[in-house]
């Protein structure tokens, strides 16, 4: 027995041993739910179900909350092949991972690779336990898709910058007890070049969170506004002025998080489950010849971004960093998510018309909020628009 297949079969024995059995996935054909709604973020404000927290517990003892982070801060001190092995074992075992959020697949890894000694000690290691729940301050009212025309102007005084501003659609945070955020922190130099990256805790004095109602009547969006907001010079990351470096190196994390939260759904099975229930004489068969194309192409879409990512991965285990591809994945999964949510709706006919009230059956009010929610997928993370223009000049190589 080689080396790597003992590993996976002390992974598969501890899985079994250690995994509450509601930490689960159900069948497709038993529940809607989608990762966001059913998994834990982490955090001071989350409550957890004890079974769990036991879950979060026991993964964060072995490090696997964090397979690949260095033992030293909590992580598990995986290399990439053994990760992979643990995430297949999971999956097999329809096991759901104990955490997610920003700090695991955004800033945590841009502090692996760019904090100092002391950043690593002190916030990595709870985020692999899940005691802090991050969010992210990019986004501005006057600056969406030109985010280096941002305004949040942060001042220093003597070790301290005091921050001055305004950051919009901050996903979850009304929820997270820490920001990371951009700040213009040298008005006097090129926009690009004039902006620093910085954490702060979002119980500081002068941070204020208003949720944005959505059209799906959920806020995940936030207004946060930072009135005279002191950070201290060793909440810096990546050094003064060295802000954009850092944007663009957790921009490619934030949009490999999405596609691959699209593609990792568990609702992969649903078009045609929704088929045979609402278009099938037999309950077998789903009747609309159109309809099982769609479902089909769709079904080879998928596949087609998964073998596609799974490719990237693997370039990513040779050290390679998150490149301009990720735009491409952000870009395909977040209207491959549209379209099969639209699929889903078309599916359901009049009834994806209700909102609430007798008569409708819950998972099929909840398609329909989904639908609405999945329009905002071609925005956040950045828009289609603007992976367009980076995948043509970057990918492509066309000109401006």
């Amino acid at each position: 027995m080689s080396t790597l297949d003992k590993f996976r079969n002390e992974v598969g024995s501890w899985l079994e041993a250690n995994c509450p059995e509601t930490m689960h996935w159900p069948a497709a054909s038993e529940a809607n739910d989608t990762i966001s709604d059913t998994l834990s973020w982490g955090g001071r404000k989350e409550k957890r179900s004890d079974d769990a927290q036991r879950w979060l517990d026991v993964m964060a003892d072995k490090g696997w909350t964090a397979p690949t982070w260095p033992e030293q801060y909590g992580g598990g001190g995986l290399d990439p092949v053994e990760s992979n092995v643990l995430r297949q074992e999971m999956t097999r075992r329809r096991i759901k991972p104990p955490l997610i959020g920003f700090g695991l697949s955004m800033i945590g890894p841009l502090l692996v690779d760019h904090g100092t000694d002391e950043q690593k000690g002190r916030f990595l290691p709870e985020i692999c336990r899940g005691e802090v729940r991050w969010c992210q301050g990019y986004s501005e009212p006057g600056a969406g898709s030109d985010l280096a025309g941002l305004q949040t102007k942060a001042v220093l005084d003597g070790d301290t910058w005091v921050v001055n501003g305004q950051k919009v659609w901050t996903s979850y945070a009304d929820q997270a007890d820490w920001m990371f955020v951009l700040v213009r922190s040298d008005s006097d130099a090129p926009k690009h070049q004039g902006i620093s990256f910085m954490l702060f805790d979002m119980q500081d004095p002068g941070v204020t969170v208003r949720p944005i109602q959505l059209i799906s009547g959920r806020s995940p969006f936030c207004e946060t506004f930072i009135e005279n907001v002191r950070i201290p010079r060793n909440q810096v990351v990546g050094g003064e002025g060295n802000g954009w470096t850092m944007a663009k190196a957790l921009l490619g994390h934030e949009r490999e998080m999405i596609s691959e939260a699209f593609s990792e759904r568990r609702d992969r099975n649903q078009l045609v489950e929704l088929g045979r229930k609402h278009l099938s004489s037999d309950g077998e068969r789903i009747d609309d010849a159109v309809v099982r194309d769609q479902i089909t192409q769709l079904t080879m879409d998928k596949h087609a971004l998964d073998l596609t990512i799974a490719r990237s991965k693997e370039a990513m285990k040779k050290g390679q960093a998150p490149g301009a591809e990720s735009s491409i994945f952000k870009y395909y999964a977040t209207e491959l998510n549209k379209d099969r949510y639209s699929m889903m709706v078309s599916i359901l006919g009049p009834q994806a018309l209700g909102w609430e009230g007798e008569g409708f059956d819950e998972d099929e009010l909840e398609l329909t909020r989904s639908w609405l929610r999945s329009r905002g997928n071609s925005i956040e993370g950045g828009t289609s628009e603007v992976q367009l223009n980076i995948i043509a000049k970057r990918v492509l190589g066309l000109p401006d």
